[in-house]
Order: C-alpha cells, then sequence, then structure tokens
C-alpha cells in the first residue's frame, strides 16, 4: 500500500466539509436551520449517499416511452424498507408504477401535509450525440452525466434525502411530509392522473406541495443571480391546422393546393402578434432582474408596463425569447405533413401549433381570433388536446413560499427570491385544483449552459450541489413541518 500523504488528505477533507456544509454555515447557525443541528462528520456521510444514490438512480433507465418506472420505484421501495419509512409502489400498468412514502407528524396539532412530488420518467437520448453514455451516470470534469440528471432525477433524490433524513434525525413534525414518485409525466400524466382518481385520500388534504419548474441560475462569477420559485405556468394549447384542395400531378401545378393553401395560412399565423399583457408575475419577477441590467433597460424593467408603451421596445421583446414568452400567449410552428410522393400533390396538408397560453386566458377566444387570421374555408384549425386544463398559479403568501426566503437567504446570500412564470408545463397544473398551494423550487444552482441540457445532449449536474443541495430542501421541509 502506498504512504498516504497527511497534509493531502486534511486538505481533501476539509474542502469536502466545506462543499457539504454550503453556503454560509456561519448565517445558517444565527438562523437556526435544522440542518445545522446535524454534526458536520454525519452531513459529511449524507453527502456521500447522495453521491452514490444519485448515480445509481441516473443509471436506471426510465426513458418514455415506454417509461418502465416500476424499476425506478423498486430503487425507492427497497431502501426506503431498509430505512423503515412506510411506503407503498402501485403498479397500474404493465412496467409503470407510482411510489408513494409517508414520515408522518409526531406532535399536535396537526397541521395538513406537504407533498414533495417527482416523476421518475426521462425523455429520449441519443447515445451518439453525448460524451458519455446517458445512463451510465459517468463522473467527467466534476459532473454527472446522465439523462434526468436535469429533469427531474436531481430533484427527485434530493426529496428522497429528504425522507431518509427525516427518519433518522426524529425530527418533530407537526405535519407529515409525503413522497410522490409518479411515472409518465413527459407524455401523458397517466401517473399522477392514477394516482389522484384512486389513491388521493393517500395525499391527506395536502396544504403545499414542492415539484420541478424552479431555477436558481449561476451567473459565470458563481453568483447565483436569482432563485426562481414556479407559481404559476402557461398552459399548452396545441392546434391541428388542415388545408384542403384539389390533388393532381406534381407536373401540373395547382394555384390553390393544399400544400399553397397551408403556406398562405401558416403565414399569416406566423405574422399575428398575440397581445402583450403584464401579469403580476412578470412584472415582479422584471422589477426584481432590473439591477443586473444595463441602465436604459433595467427603468424599462422598472415599469413594463409603461416600458411597452414603446414600439422600439415591443420590437426587442419580440426578439428576446426570455421576455416574450413572460409577454404574451405564443405560437410556435412544430410539424408538417403533406405528400408522401414528391410528384404527388395532395388532398389534405397540414401543421401542428405548440400555443402556450398565459393564465386566465380563454382557450375559445384564440381559436376563434386564429380562425380569424386565417380567414381561409378550405383551412380548418382544431384543438389537438382534447383535455385541456386553464393554467392555474399560486400565491406568494404563504408559510411554504416564506421558508424557501428564509433559507435561500443563507444558501444563496444577497440573492433575490422572485416568483416564476414558466414556459412549459408541470405537473403543478393538476394538483392545484385540489386545493394544494403548488410551487417549482429546486435546491440547486445551475449555470445556463447546464440548464440548456435538460432535454438535450450531455445532461449532467456538478457533484457539489449534489452533495449539498439536499440539505437547501431539507432546510426548506423542515422550516414548514418542524417545531
Amino acid at each position: 500500500m502506498p504512504r498516504r500523504n497527511g497534509g493531502a488528505c486534511f486538505l481533501m477533507f476539509v474542502l469536502a466539509m466545506v462543499a457539504v456544509l454550503g453556503w454560509s454555515q456561519t448565517a445558517a447557525a444565527r438562523h437556526g436551520l435544522a440542518s445545522d443541528s446535524i454534526p458536520p462528520e454525519r452531513l459529511m456521510q449524507y453527502a456521500d449517499l447522495a453521491v452514490e444514490w444519485q448515480r445509481e438512480y441516473l443509471r436506471i433507465d426510465t426513458t418514455n416511452p415506454p417509461g418502465n418506472e416500476a424499476r425506478a420505484a423498486d430503487f425507492f421501495k427497497k431502501i426506503f424498507d431498509q430505512e423503515g419509512i412506510e411506503n407503498r409502489v402501485f403498479n397500474y400498468a404493465p412496467g409503470r408504477a407510482d411510489l408513494w412514502a409517508r414520515v408522518p407528524h409526531n406532535s399536535s396539532p396537526a397541521q395538513r401535509p406537504i407533498v414533495l412530488l417527482n416523476h421518475m420518467d426521462v425523455v429520449t437520448s441519443d447515445p451518439s450525440h453525448w460524451r458519455v453514455p446517458p445512463f451510465g451516470a459517468e463522473v467527467v470534469d466534476g459532473a454527472i452525466y446522465g439523462r434526468g440528471a436535469q429533469d427531474m432525477k436531481n430533484e427527485g433524490l434530493a426529496q428522497f434525502m429528504v425522507m431518509v433524513m427525516l427518519k433518522r434525525e426524529k425530527v418533530e413534525l407537526d405535519r407529515d411530509v409525503i413522497f410522490l414518485a409518479v411515472s409518465d409525466e413527459e407524455v401523458d400524466g397517466t401517473g399522477s392522473d392514477w394516482f389522484i382518481e384512486h389513491q388521493r385520500d393517500l395525499l391527506g388534504n395536502a396544504e403545499f406541495l414542492i415539484n420541478e419548474g424552479g431555477e436558481n441560475l449561476m451567473q459565470d462569477n458563481g453568483h447565483v443571480k436569482y432563485v426562481g420559485v414556479d407559481v404559476g405556468e402557461k398552459a399548452a394549447f396545441w392546434l391541428h391546422v388542415v388545408a384542403h384542395g384539389r390533388a393532381g400531378h406534381g407536373s401540373l401545378p395547382i394555384a390553390d393546393s393544399a400544400p399553397n393553401r397551408l403556406v398562405q395560412a401558416l403565414n399569416r399565423i406566423i405574422a399575428y402578434r398575440t397581445p402583450l399583457k403584464v401579469l403580476p408575475v412578470a412584472e415582479e419577477f422584471l422589477r426584481a432582474m432590473a439591477p443586473y441590467e444595463p441602465p436604459a433597460r433595467a427603468e424599462k424593467f422598472r415599469d413594463i408596463r409603461q416600458a411597452l408603451e414603446d414600439k422600439n421596445f415591443q420590437r426587442e421583446v419580440e426578439q428576446d425569447e426570455s421576455l416574450n414568452y413572460l409577454l404574451r400567449d405564443t405560437i410556435a410552428l412544430t410539424m408538417l405533413g403533406g405528400s408522401q410522393q414528391t410528384n404527388v400533390i395532395p388532398p389534405d396538408a397540414w401543421a401542428n401549433l405548440d400555443v402556450r397560453l398565459l393564465p386566465g386566458d380563454d382557450p375559445k377566444k384564440f381559436l376563434a381570433t386564429i380562425r380569424q387570421v386565417v380567414n381561409d374555408s378550405n383551412v380548418s384549425v382544431e384543438p389537438l388536446n382534447s383535455d385541456f386544463r386553464l393554467a392555474n398559479s399560486s400565491p406568494t403568501n404563504t408559510v411554504l413560499y416564506s421558508a424557501i426566503q428564509k433559507v435561500s437567504a443563507q444558501y444563496f446570500t444577497g440573492t433575490p427570491v422572485v416568483p416564476r412564470l414558466d414556459s412549459g408545463y408541470t405537473e403543478n397544473q393538476r394538483y392545484r385544483p385540489l386545493g394544494i398551494d403548488s410551487y417549482g423550487f429546486t435546491p440547486y444552482a445551475s449555470t445556463e449552459g447546464e440548464g440548456s441540457t435538460e432535454h438535450g445532449n450531455d445532461e449532467r449536474i456538478r457533484v457539489q450541489e449534489v452533495r449539498r443541495g439536499f440539505r437547501v430542501l431539507y432546510d426548506v421541509v423542515t422550516t414548514v413541518a418542524s417545531n
């Protein structure tokens, strides 16, 4: 055995301790965060477990379709059983399962439960475009690579760690903490739909829910620009556009053919500018971001309603993807179809549009407007998703939101906590109608580059974040759920 370098080993230990203890340990002690009462050596053990379990979880291929999430449910159940944590697995379809677990309250009077929601399925991946295999969970340059490392096996793992810590640390809880891992979020949402329909009682009339959708954007200098808490999401309203015309041979062009009519209709739709609208969540978010902008732009962010009276700024908004989606309903052309042969003019040609509506907007009125924009009796526009859900949101004046603010102030010193409107769908939309205030919050900080790997190639999360992110979430949950 080679001789160990005592000084080097000590230095490595110190660096590891810094990573686990996270940001602003002294401030955390002053404000009495729950994790500060855990001995540093035990925090190190939890951090080691987080990395070990994160890699093991990422190696489970739950690509949807087909999902096969039952494999991930078995992974969670095995450890929950070892830890003595109450849990149940529901195999609701071949290869598909939901897992429910609970650490119950142990003090009275009891408050309504908090749910930690995550989905076990991941989107498809092409290994040929990855630096390392997408289900290898390899560590490269200080980051764990794997499909789901950003969406959302990272957050599922942090929630899992919180359950284990609550049990091991014997935390005095005044509300149940429920862990719910579901299947099929990325495609049809059958996991959540099945659970709500068949096992709703296991949610225990929950008051709060934490899910994906948050964003803590880390800048190049290592400072976190903002802690973004998802309080609402835009609603997906997909449209199917079909043009009809006379079929024929490609050698004899037809002026009003279905493909030509479709192109003309799509040109009108793409040229249409949906009205600009300022929701309170967007107004608050932009005001918080103003200090990070150049002076002229900062002035507009501080009074976005007034700024949008300027036609030049309106054009600037349209060119800025991060602003455009916040301030209007959006339309994206995503799919086209027509003939199966180049020399055949088809009788029908079609296109699909991904429309995202702001909370409160009426899909029927939007559909009527698009039909007027098309203005062609030979072109039909119909909804693709028959189960459209009106966008909903949660308030910011709750105990959970305040807990996120309190804990974030210690881990992300000087960083504003801001409400965020998510451009995409999350399953918060399914749980808010049950009377549960649902938020997207992540305990991890990520750079823009790391965040962009979600659903993309080389999806990854830094080992340092895995080692300390669970502690952020533990402090949020204990702030809400313990005496």
